[in-house]
Formats: structure tokens, C-alpha cells, sequence
């Protein structure tokens, strides 16, 4: 990016008022927005208000307008739900109580509202803006304001985050609330799947989304269910007898269990709904299988918040109040929202009306029509869901002869088994022999090498670690020997799910290829590494599970420092020198400092440090967490910062240390992780299958082009192939971490939010875009 940086410092909210409101059904991550929207608006010298009970405490006023301080929003980050409250509110949608709302705003000179909520809750602020002027008219002829405060209050500005756990609303991938939702839905179906193995049950799992599949369908992706239903893609006629075809199938396929996923909203093609318990009785009438149904209900808005949801909502609330800023009379109300993994702003009411057309679409049958309105990352979750649910008949399979090699390489990151399961299932749709090596490149060297088939990998998705084995050690030593196996065993392609390691392997294996025709075969890499640090993409396979082990185990942490008052814990992550986790980490965990490689820092800044909680010590927030990565530097060992703090800090708090250590690599897979591994995965296939079609000449794959050897990366909002020799102009090999990392521009922000005073470079901020506009291609921001 060539231009200038732009720094928030000229935009000063001096003067300015901000009032925030949560609204609508209630989703984990809400508090987590409205602490940066309070804390960026004090940063920026605005005053920030609290309105209690959403639209229902704007109506009634009094004291549920409350202005607020930097600490009355701390320790809210890791609550799930919202603690300001939010109410269905009768009154707001008459005109007498918006004029009453107006009179309320006025008196305390609010004219800029942050409304987090779902679509209803952002129309009926649209409705309140445009109505703003007449209602302020209104007042002044009841006398009840002066011609000078109509003058001065003329423009509302509104900004609006979507919290909805349903992820149904058009124009953003995520919505504030969603990912955290999953975690909850795939906690419980990992707790039904040991208790349905045991007893060869079937289960019918009904989760919410009245209007919209999302929460079924990543979730039936997640956990590999049997069967899905959603309102956006009703089953054709005669389902009954496919699907219980297919169950039992399976059975036949010595599995043990059968999962069903329902959406609450679920219809069939004639817009008649399809219950849980309709479903239950069919499996039992018509196979006789042991069925069970759980329903969901509001477990899926409860528990904390996910990292991804509280890294988000920090981020959305500060985009807010940049936006509300920003404003002017003539800019149209907007919602901040985040596509790919950019924050963008778009205008409300686009998005709205879009979110309403998927309704009609449903209303009148328009199914396909639905699911695209609905987005790429839902249309792609879909198509890879049916590529991935199904096993197509043999007899059926296209043969194309040629031999694909998976192996996992590098450490094991949570979602490396979700990866090979998809690339083996792809691979064998695609008409492929699909091929599994055990232990990375040693083991391909030793020869430990063996078909794979599609009931092999059944149930690997919520598995974590790596199945297959995986060890750091690189090709170069092993050459000869992996040539040798490949020739054996005729393969085609090589696919390497892997870390910084599997990078520097298609580099040495790429490189060999000049003494081996065996290694001129397409080859490509899916990034999985719970330290980020592999170049060409913004995300690797397993770094979202370890960021939420970090946060779950600081909420502990904090937890225990503020029962004995005055703490500072001192937390070290892993990562290597990529400080991507101890970064956002901290965010997500709200801690007072993170020390990375990657910024280096002085004793002068650690002084600055202890100073700054010792004066936090003053307040009524007497806790401190510190998180260091653990190569951020070789003398300012986690042992020195914790020895310097204990003496800095004497009579003012006292110090604990903590290693965090392996658990970061270990325990199940996040949604994320296993979403992210599927689609990319997945995608990474159909690449081998393009390149084995374009490379076939002569009864033989010969490919020896620096694009035939690729890795697949998420960069900002696309999926993008890129050769790995092009990436190396990109990496930083003593260090093992990409010489420019995206995440280094949300550093200020975790600052910010820790009351410390930073430049903040804003030129990357939404510009307003119109929804239709949104790249096609666009992949999870969180999947």
C-alpha cells in the first residue's frame, strides 16, 4: 500500500457526545464493542453515555442516560451477553416515543448514537435520523427546547454493529455474536458424539436461525453431520427416502452414529416446516434406528465470548466511533462490518433492504436465488458442505488415474485433521487414488505411505492434533529416498497441510527438481501453524484454537488476580518470533501490554509500563496482565520482566508468573479452525486437479513452472494461489515470520483500549462502500 498513512489524531471528538445502545436479542462479544466504543471515545475527548435497556431506556430517559468513565467498562470484555440490557421496545416504534427519545438525547447533547443490534434494531434508528430535524421542530413549538438548541443538535449521526447470533445480515461475513455461537453448538455436538458412539444412536440436534441456515450449516460442516436441513436450501421432493438411504449407508459403513442438524427455521420445498421431532419419528418409522433429539435453545447466546468475537467487536468499535467521527449531514447511516479480513463501512439501509430480499426470495420459493443473496462465504459453505456430506456411488466416480500424497508437516496445529479429511474426501469425488503419509517427510522417506479411503477419515473434523503424525524434519536430507517413494508409488501431487516448515519444504523439494523428475509434479501447501507465521497468508490452520486456549486461561488468571486485589501477571505465549499470538492475545483478553519480536522495546519502555500500572493501581481496576511472546527478546527473559516488575512494583502490587507452554498446540479444534482447514482444503484440491489436467502430456504429469508449486493463502478478502518462490522475497528466514504481517496495524489498538496514548493509522479504515460492490470471492472472516 503506497499511500500516506492518515492518523486519527486530527479527529477530535472535543464537544461531541456518543451515546451507545445494545438492542435485540442479546449475542456474546455486545460488551466487548461497547468497551471500545466507550474507551475510543474517551480516547478521542468525547463524552461517552451509557442507554440502559436499549430503545425502551431512550424513551424513559432519567437514569437510564448515564455518562460513563474509562473503568465503568472494565472486566466486561469475557461477559457474555450485555451488561448495559437491551428490551423490545413498543414505545420507540410510535412517533410520540421517538419524540420523546429526541427530547432525552437533546438535553444531554447527544447527537451521535452507536446502536449495536440486529436489522430491526438498526432500521428503527434509520427511521429515528431521518425523522430528527422534525422531531427537534416539534419540541420547539411544544416549547419544551430552545430555537438555539434545534440549531445546535440539528444532525444525528448513527453508526450501527451488527450483534446477532444468527449471522443474517447482508453485506457482513461475520456478525458480533456468531462465532461464539458456534463454539457452543460444537461443544455440545462433541459432548453427543462419545455418548451416541456408544450406543449406535442417531441424534437430531436443532439449533437456532428462524430466518436464516448459517448456525446449521457450519456447524453440520464442522462436526461432518449426516444430514442438514436449512430454510435457504429446503430438500427436494422425496427426501424422506434419500436421507434415510443415506443413514443407513453409513450404518453399513461400520459408523457407529448418525448426526442431524435442523435449523429452528427449517422448511421444505412447499414452505411447510420440518421439525426436530418430525425428523426423529421418520428415522425411527422407517429404520428403526435409537433416536434421540436435543434441542439447543438459548445455550447459543450464552457463555463467554470466542476471541474471534471480542477481537472483532474491539475492532468494530473502534471503526465505529472513527466513523461517527467522520460523519456528516450528508453521509448516510452506516454499519461497520468486516469482509474477508478488512473492516469495511456500508450503508445501513442497503444492507438492510438486501437482508429482506433473501426473506422474499424464501417467501416465494426462490431458493438458489436466496442462498447467493445470502453471500459468497454462505454460498461456499454450502457447496462445500454437499461436496464433503455425501460419498458419490463408485460405480459413479470419474477415474482420472492420478495418485494425490497428503501429509501433515511442521507441529501439530488443532484443524490439521479436518484438512486431510476434506482434501481425501475432495480428492476421491475429483476421481483420484488419495494417498496418506505418516510422519511428514521422514516418514515419506521410510516409506510410510497407504491409501486412504473416505470412510477413513470419517470423523476426524473435531479431532485434534494430527492423525496422520507430523514431524518438523525438512526433505533436503531425505531427497533421494522421497524421489524414490514417489516413483513407487506412482504420485501425481503432493499436498502439505504444515507450518513455516512444510514452506521451506516445497522450496527444497521445488528446488530439487532439477535433479529429480519425480518432484516435477504440482504442489501445494494449506498453512497450519498455531504461530501465524507463515508468509502469503493472514491466517493459518490452527492459530484460532490457541488464541482462544490463551483467552480462555487469562480470564482465569484475571479472575484470580482480582480476588487478591493489586496482581500483575506476567503470561508468556509460544509462536516462535511472530508475536501474532501474544498481540492478539492481549486484545482479545484485555491485558495492559503485549512485548513481541516484532516491535522491539527498551528498559525505557518497560519502566513506562510499571508506571502505567502503578498508576492503574489507584483505581478501582487492581489487576494487571502483561503478555510476552517468547523470543520477543533474548535479555528481557520472561524470568528478568517478572524480577524488574516485582521491584518496580514493591508496596504497590505484587507479581506472578506464567508459561503457558503446549497447551497451545492442543485440545479441539475451534469452528474456526475446522471450517477454515475444510474450505481451504477443499479448494486446495480442485487447484491439484486443474493443474494434474494442465500438466498431463504424453501419458505422464510433468510440471516444472514456479506455478505448480503453490501455497494457498487468505490475504485481506480473497483465497489466493501463490507461487512459493515468489513468496520468498516476502520472508524473513533467520526469523521464520513474513517481513510485513497485517495484524501489526491492530497493535495501537490493543493500546487504546489499555489507556495508552499512540498514533493510530487510519488510512486503512472502511471508505463507505455499497453492499452489491463486495468481491465475489470473499472468504470467512471467520469462515
Amino acid at each position: 500500500m503506497d499511500h500516506q498513512p492518515k492518523f486519527f489524531e486530527n479527529l477530535s471528538g472535543a464537544g461531541k457526545a456518543i451515546g451507545v445502545l445494545t438492542s435485540g436479542g442479546d449475542a456474546q462479544g455486545m460488551n466487548a464493542a461497547v468497551r471500545a466504543v466507550v474507551r475510543m471515545g474517551i480516547y478521542v475527548k468525547a463524552k461517552v453515555y451509557f442507554v440502559y435497556e436499549g430503545y425502551q431506556g431512550m424513551v424513559d430517559g432519567g437514569d437510564n442516560i448515564v455518562e460513563v468513565s474509562w473503568e465503568s467498562v472494565s472486566s466486561i470484555l469475557q461477559v457474555g451477553g450485555t451488561v448495559i440490557g437491551s428490551a423490545r421496545c413498543k414505545s420507540f416504534r410510535t412517533h410520540e416515543g421517538r419524540l420523546q427519545a429526541a427530547y432525552n438525547l437533546v438535553q444531554r447533547g447527544i447527537t451521535n448514537l452507536c446502536v449495536i443490534g440486529g436489522d430491526g434494531s438498526l432500521t428503527g434508528a434509520n427511521l429515528f435520523r431521518e425523522e430528527w430535524s422534525g422531531l427537534l421542530e416539534e419540541l420547539a413549538q411544544n416549547g419544551k427546547i430552545d430555537a438555539e438548541a434545534v440549531k445546535k443538535y440539528a444532525y444525528l449521526n448513527i453508526v450501527g454493529m451488527v450483534g446477532s447470533i444468527d449471522n443474517d445480515f447482508c453485506g457482513t461475513d461475520m456478525t458480533i455474536g456468531t462465532d461464539s455461537a458456534l463454539h457452543r453448538i460444537i461443544e455440545v455436538v462433541d459432548a453427543i458424539m462419545t455418548t451416541a458412539q456408544s450406543h449406535q444412536r442417531t441424534f437430531v440436534l436443532e439449533v437456532m436461525g428462524r430466518h436464516c441456515g448459517y448456525l446449521a450449516l457450519v456447524s453440520a460442516l464442522a462436526c461432518g453431520a449426516d444430514w442438514v436441513f436449512i430454510p435457504e436450501y429446503p430438500p427436494e421432493e422425496g427426501w424422506e427416502d434419500t436421507m434415510c438411504v443415506k443413514l443407513s449407508e453409513n450404518r453399513a459403513r461400520k459408523k457407529r452414529l448418525n448426526i442431524i442438524i435442523v435449523a429452528e427455521g427449517a422448511i421444505d420445498c412447499h414452505n411447510k416446516p420440518i421439525t426436530s421431532e418430525k425428523v426423529k419419528d421418520l428415522v425411527v418409522q422407517r429404520l428403526g434406528f435409537d433416536t434421540r433429539v436435543t434441542i439447543l435453545g438459548h445455550v447459543q447466546r450464552g457463555g463467554t465470548p470466542s476471541a474471534f468475537d471480542r477481537i472483532l467487536a474491539s475492532r468494530m468499535g473502534v471503526e465505529a466511533v472513527l466513523a461517527l467521527l467522520e460523519a456528516t449531514p450528508a453521509t448516510p447511516a452506516c454499519v461497520v462490518s468486516l469482509s474477508g479480513n478488512q473492516a469495511v463501512r456500508l450503508p445501513l439501509m442497503e444492507c438492510v433492504q438486501m437482508t429482506q430480499e433473501v426473506q422474499k426470495a424464501m417467501d416465494e420459493g426462490r431458493f438458489l436465488e436466496a442462498v447467493r443473496l445470502r453471500g459468497k462465504s454462505f454460498e461456499n459453505n454450502l457447496n462445500t458442505y454437499k461436496l464433503l456430506a455425501h460419498k458419490i456411488p463408485d460405480a459413479e466416480l470419474p477415474k482420472t488415474n492420478f495418485n494425490v500424497a497428503v501429509l501433515n508437516v511442521g507441529a501439530p496445529a488443532a484443524g490439521m485433521n479436518a484438512a486431510v479429511r476434506a482434501a481425501v474426501r475432495v480428492g476421491i469425488t475429483e476421481g483420484h487414488k488419495m494417498f496418506a503419509v505418516i510422519d511428514g517427510f521422514e516418514g515419506f522417506a521410510k516409506g510410510k505411505i497407504k491409501e486412504i479411503s473416505w470412510g477413513d477419515v470419517g470423523g476426524w473434523t473435531g479431532q485434534g492434533g494430527s492423525i496422520l503424525g507430523t514431524k518438523r524434519t525438512l526433505p533436503a536430507k531425505y531427497l533421494e529416498k522421497i524421489a524414490e517413494q514417489m516413483r513407487t508409488n506412482n504420485i501425481n501431487a503432493l499436498m502439505v497441510i504444515g507450518g513455516f516448515e512444510a514452506y521451506l519444504g516445497l522450496l527444497e523439494l521445488s528446488a530439487a527438481r532439477e535433479k529429480y523428475d519425480e518432484f516435477c509434479v504440482p504442489m501445494i501447501m494449506v498453512p497450519a501453524t498455531v504461530s501465524n507465521n507463515v508468509p502469503g497468508s493472514d491466517f493459518s490452520i490452527g492459530a484460532d484454537t490457541a488464541l482462544n486456549t490463551i483467552t480462555d486461561t487469562c480470564d482465569r488468571i484475571k479472575q484470580s488476580a482480582s480476588g487478591t486485589k493489586r496482581r500483575v501477571f506476567i503470561i508468556e505465549t509460544m509462536g516462535g518470533y511472530c508475536g501474532y499470538l501474544a498481540n492478539m492475545g492481549a486484545l482479545a483478553a484485555g491485558a495492559d501490554a503485549a512485548y513481541i519480536f516484532e516491535e522491539q522495546f527498551d528498559i525505557r519502555e518497560l519502566q513506562a509500563n510499571v508506571e502505567h500500572l502503578t498508576e492503574k493501581m489507584k483505581t478501582s481496576i487492581q489487576r494487571g496482565l502483561v503478555l510476552r511472546n517468547e523470543n520477543c527478546n533474548e535479555n528481557y527473559t520472561t524470568d528478568f520482566i517478572y524480577q524488574l516488575y516485582s521491584e518496580e512494583g514493591k508496596g504497590v502490587f505484587d507479581c506472578r508468573k506464567n508459561v503457558l507452554g503446549h497447551m497451545q498446540q492442543g485440545g479441539a479444534p475451534s469452528p474456526f479452525d475446522r471450517n477454515f482447514g475444510t474450505k481451504i482444503s477443499a479448494k486446495a484440491m480442485q487447484w491439484i486437479s486443474k493443474k494434474l489436467k494442465e500438466t498431463y502430456r504424453k501419458g505422464k504429469v510433468f510440471a516444472n513452472t514456479e506455478d505448480s508449486v503453490c501455497l494457498l493463502g487468505m490475504r485481506r478478502r480473497n483465497l489466493v494461489f501463490q507461487p512459493v518462490a515468489e513468496l520468498k522475497s516476502e520472508t524473513d528466514f533467520v526469523h521464520r515470520i513474513p517481513k510485513e504481517q497485517w495484524w501489526l496495524k491492530l497493535r495501537p489498538l490493543m493500546k487504546i483500549l489499555a489507556k495508552y496514548k499512540t498514533s493510530y493509522d487510519v488510512s486503512d479504515s472502511g471508505q463507505l462502500e455499497h453492499v452489491a460492490m463486495l468481491p465475489k470471492e470473499a472468504v470467512p472472516a471467520a469462515i
